[in-house]
């Protein structure tokens, strides 16, 4: 149990105890508007009934019952809040014994106890582009699985890739034409597996607008799909040759983000499974004839189609089997699906008809809204895309650009060492800033400002004070000789408070899959520094408050580096 956690536990039974009554709990109590009321408040709404007096009347009828004692140093009613300001010194010397201690578990909770949680992210499309509507989902689920791992969750992330579908068959119908067009039938083959990959996204939009102008184009799309699910012929080889291209060329971008899967699932895979399967329900009566076409009959949730009339598959066909074999193959308690907005009414039908066959694993649907370009949404088959490369080599020339210009002594490899890493912050910072419901409009020039809600802030907030260690030539910032009564000032006193809030914030952010709730934080706190730091003396102080002043900062840079980690961004030395 963290400070924080304790003080609330130890006010609300203060609380009880004048009540006579078990009535409030630690959770009861919040943070008042300003710090000036004081740290911490009780609504007084939920004590008509045990008080028979008005809100503000019991907040008056409590400060007399309760007294202050070395942890809580005043109460003050004020209307129907009762408030209380916390022991200063107390509590600066129990959160910076917890975070010197904890170092970088500090924040980590046992909330999930140890339940065992699969979260499935990334689900691109091989044979298409990989763009930033891809990049907010391996973002969201690669912080959100990070969060759940620090707050008690066993978490499995794994990836499912669409591998099978009619994408692949308009690309492959294209393919010869393509080729030919850009003079790549020799040159195709000497470049590397994940370029051939990118390249395949290319080939993706051109069928699309091929597909417009062709009559023959559905005719012959269709022929593709149907000879990829028979899995004979030179149309199904070249679809094994170009999959490892997409594939590589996943791996290549995972790599650079980071992100590693436990487990990665194909929808070729369980493609048979599922067709096999749908015989099965059909005589189960789960699924029905309609019209030529498979489907199932959700009522209120509408149909679900398995089977197109000419026989092909779609979505369901795969995703029940792979839903079934994520159970059976890892015991799962809960399974969760990063996957966009667009796809809620699918996943509510899907969930509803593992729930028919006998299933009840909890099943949880994290959908985000896009990412649009400052001209509007964003069509995979027109090609109005940013897609990952594109997007990643224009910041990384800002960046690098930045950095050169900063560090003229620098060598040219740390230069673009550090402009790689402010380059992949920026993009996932962006990406979980706000939360999953709101579009993003991504702005690359605002994403790389060194000041503004930017990762690029935060990190060179964690940077400023490694400078400042440097400056102290102190060599080790961890056996700062602290004293917590040197700690005194108002500013002082707030940014203790909110290194104390760090693990509330942590276990909020799990409990609701959300990481803006940590970027937020962490942006407050950097900026709570950073004021302090242009009116309050650090290496200038007297020895004493030097010395505890500089603990402070150091506690800071743990916090940072504490909650950069979970949303999967690296804290910088130097920048």
């Amino acid at each position: 149990m963290y400070t924080l956690e304790k003080i609330k536990e130890h006010i609300a039974e203060k609380i009880n105890k004048a009540l006579g009554e078990e009535i409030i709990k630690a959770s009861s109590l919040v943070y008042p508007p300003s710090l000036e009321m004081g740290d911490l408040s009780l609504p007084c709404f939920q004590l008509i009934g045990a008080t028979k007096k008005s809100p503000a009347e019991s907040a008056d009828f409590l400060i007399n019952k309760i007294s202050a004692d070395d942890i809580i140093t005043n109460l003050k009613a004020i209307g129907p809040y009762l408030n209380f300001t916390i022991n200063k010194e107390y509590l600066t010397e129990e959160v910076m014994k917890e975070i010197s201690k904890e170092k970088e578990e500090y924040g980590k909770n046992k909330t999930g106890k140890g339940e065992k949680v699969m979260i499935e992210y990334s689900n691109a499309n091989t044979h298409k582009e990989y763009h930033i509507g891809h990049l907010r989902n391996i973002c969201y689920g690669e912080a959100v699985k990070r969060i759940l791992a620090a707050s008690g969750y066993k978490v499995i992330p794994v990836s499912y890739i669409n591998d099978f579908g009619i994408h692949v068959a308009k690309t492959l119908w294209n393919y010869d034409d393509f080729i030919k067009e850009k003079s790549l039938k020799e040159k195709i083959e000497k470049m590397p597996e994940e370029e051939k990959g990118y390249l395949l996204g290319e080939m993706y939009v051109a069928a699309c607008r091929r597909e417009e102008k062709d009559k023959t184009a559905k005719t012959m799309i269709s022929f593709f799909m149907k000879k990829l699910e028979s899995r004979q012929g030179a149309e199904y080889k070249l679809w094994q040759k170009t999959r490892e291209w997409s594939i590589k060329y996943f791996a290549k971008i995972y790599e650079e983000l980071g992100v590693c899967f436990k487990d990665i699932f194909y929808e070729s895979q369980y493609i048979d499974k599922g067709i096999k399967m749908v015989k099965r329900l059909r005589a189960e009566g789960i699924l029905k004839e309609s019209e030529g076409a498979v489907i199932a009959d959700l009522e209120k949730l509408g149909v679900l189609l398995f089977l197109r009339s000419d026989g092909t598959a779609l979505y369901p066909v795969a995703d029940v089997p792979l839903a079934i074999d994520k159970f059976k193959k890892y015991k799962i308690d809960k399974s969760i699906y990063v996957v966009d907005i667009r796809q809620s009414l699918y996943f509510k039908q899907l969930f509803a008809v593992l729930e028919k066959m006998g299933y009840k694993q909890k099943l949880i649907h994290l959908g985000y809204e896009f990412v649009n370009l400052p001209s509007g949404m964003m069509s995979s088959r027109t090609g109005n895309v940013i897609t990952y490369r594109g997007l990643k080599e224009e910041m990384l020339s800002k960046a690098a650009g930045e950095t050169k210009k900063r560090h003229k002594d620098w060598p040219q490899d740390r230069a673009e060492e550090v402009a790689e890493k402010i380059t992949l912050g920026a993009m996932k910072f962006e990406m979980i800033k706000v939360s999953a419901s709101s579009v993003i409009t991504f702005d690359i020039n605002k994403a790389l400002q060194f000041d503004g809600y930017t990762a690029a802030y935060l990190q060179y907030t964690y940077a400023r004070i490694n400078s400042i260690f440097r400056k102290s030539q102190i060599a080790n910032r961890k056996s700062q000789n602290f004293k917590s009564e040197e700690l005194v000032e108002d500013k002082e006193n707030n940014l203790i408070l909110k290194l104390a809030k760090y693990p509330e914030v942590v276990e909020k952010a799990g409990e609701s899959y959300d990481p803006a709730e940590i970027a937020k934080y962490l942006f407050e706190l950097a900026q709570d520094f950073n004021d302090y730091y242009h009116s309050v003396p650090v290496l200038k102080a007297d020895d004493d408050v030097r010395s505890a002043r500089l603990a402070m900062l150091s506690a800071i840079s743990q916090v940072l580096a504490n909650g950069l980690e979970l949303l999967g961004i690296e804290a910088l030395e130097e920048m």
